[in-house]
């Protein structure tokens, strides 16, 4: 009888760091008191976890793990979260969805009912809890946001649904583990789509992987570059550990579509390099670079678009060049906070034709300031006029009528953005795909083109005798 084939049991790349004991052993037997069999896969992320120095404390403060889905990876947090109870840890789990959440309380419910161990539960939609009388040790799962977890202290960070996780979340619960005498951290995930908000997770991959990080593991399973053929059965063996015992490859048959990329990210665990679905790709943006700086011809129009979330003022530039097109630059994206006199500043000291500026939030109160130091009246577009700035910037790109110096901070908004809905006629604005990246630095940009396209110089009056 031919033995049944499973997937690869050791991460395709992984940073973990020297050991020599390990606490993992009595974590998967509390585990396997629920009948279930820990897979060997599940039991070396264990042991990498549970791994713990000479004082006692964890060798991997932050440890991180990617793997494509269904493969079984919250059963490691399980199997971390039923110890934890047992050791009398305080606890929270965090997830992007409240379903998700929700359903990692059921999960552990079930675990724990099957082992028999009691405990104390509370349901509550998005705050479920779980404690331990005998222990003290608790559980408390959360539905992330930017502001959850503040004030309170625990011992154990879980970040399910890791490719979802932002900037603003992290500012807000990296912090509550910092009292604990042994904190820890587990990012737990799949590589992020093109449409994931998060970026947190990928930045902790790439500082783990190149060892820039302190007390960090990592862990995932996946192919490093594209592929041509996804029917490729050593493929998925490769990549999910868990194909012939959880799932079966006539599972993955069903599951290939017309999306190659999506199969490749889901299934075969690929981490993009780039966001292949921005409204304006990176190879677009790209082509427009300059590689000297042209020449510049007449003065300089601005942008400035006070965002729709009223936290930031964004000025840019435009400019026409010797050969006909139009250079754009960003001046600078700073919190309303800091006032405008940065941009007065700028305006009363530049050689400037006209200004455009939109955003409910601050285009009066600039209108009224630049009236004060003697500044033109600046132009103040209507929804018609916005909705022609972002078509003039579709076609400026399309047409490479433009041209920019590759500002990074610029070209990271451009190149992930989306577009939205403006009006009921057709009309379009952008929007950003990333909560940490503001898109009101590319509005203003296309603010400036506008104003320099629309801009017709007076023609001189010829006098015949």
């Amino acid at each position: 009888m031919t033995e049944k084939r499973i997937g690869n049991q050791n991460p395709t790349q992984s940073v973990i760091l020297p050991y020599t004991k390990s606490l993992y052993k009595k974590a998967i037997d509390t585990y396997e008191l629920s009948k279930r069999t820990a897979q060997e896969w599940q039991i070396n992320l264990a042991k990498h976890i549970y791994a713990i120095n000479e004082d006692g404390l964890w060798v991997h403060t932050k440890f991180g793990y990617s793997l494509p889905r269904r493969n079984g990876k919250n059963e490691v947090v399980a199997i971390r979260e039923m110890q934890g109870l047992q050791d009398g840890e305080q606890i929270l789990h965090t997830a992007h969805r409240t379903t998700t959440s929700h359903t990692a309380w059921e999960r552990l419910c079930r675990l724990l009912d099957k082992a028999g161990i009691e405990y104390e539960s509370l349901k509550a939609t998005g705050r479920e809890r779980i404690d331990l009388p005998d222990t003290g040790g608790r559980v408390e799962f959360r539905t992330r946001t930017s502001t959850g977890g503040l004030g309170e202290g625990f011992d154990l960070l879980v970040i399910d649904e890791a490719q979802e996780y932002t900037s603003d979340q992290e500012s807000a619960l990296k912090y509550v583990v910092t009292d604990s005498q042994n904190p820890q951290t587990i990012f737990c995930g799949t590589p992020p789509t093109p449409l994931s908000a998060g970026t947190v997770f990928v930045d902790f991959r790439n500082s783990a992987l190149s060892g820039k990080v302190e007390n960090a593991g990592w862990a995932e399973w996946g192919i490093e570059d594209e592929v041509k053929d996804i029917r490729n059965k050593e493929l998925w063996y490769l990549c999910n550990p868990s194909l012939g015992t959880i799932f079966t490859e006539r599972s993955i048959q069903d599951e290939i579509g017309e999306d190659k990329n999506d199969f490749m990210i889901q299934r075969l665990g690929l981490w993009i390099k780039y966001n292949q679905k921005s409204a304006i790709s990176e190879n677009e943006w790209r082509e427009l670079k300059v590689n000297v700086m042209p020449v510049l011809k007449g003065p300089l129009y601005v942008g400035i678009k006070y965002g729709n979330d009223g936290a930031n003022v964004s000025m840019s530039i435009a400019v026409r060049t010797l050969s006909g097109k139009i250079f754009v630059e960003a001046i600078d994206c700073q919190s309303v906070r800091s006032g405008n006199n940065w941009i007065v500043n700028f305006l009363k000291n530049a050689d400037v034709a006209s200004v455009a500026v939109d955003g409910a939030s601050g285009q009066n109160l600039l209108a009224k300031e630049m009236k004060d130091v003697g500044l033109k009246e600046p132009t103040l577009p209507t929804v018609k006029e916005i909705i022609n700035a972002n078509s003039l910037w579709e076609q400026g790109i399309y047409q490479q009528s433009i041209c920019h110096n590759d500002q990074p901070s610029l070209t990271q908004v451009v190149t992930n953005c989306d577009k939205r809905n403006i009006g009921s006629n057709g009309g379009f604005g952008y929007k950003s795909q990333f909560e940490d990246m503001d898109i009101s630095l590319m509005d203003s940009a296309l603010l400036a083109h506008w104003a320099c396209s629309e801009f017709k110089p007076k023609k001189k009056q010829k006098i015949r005798y």
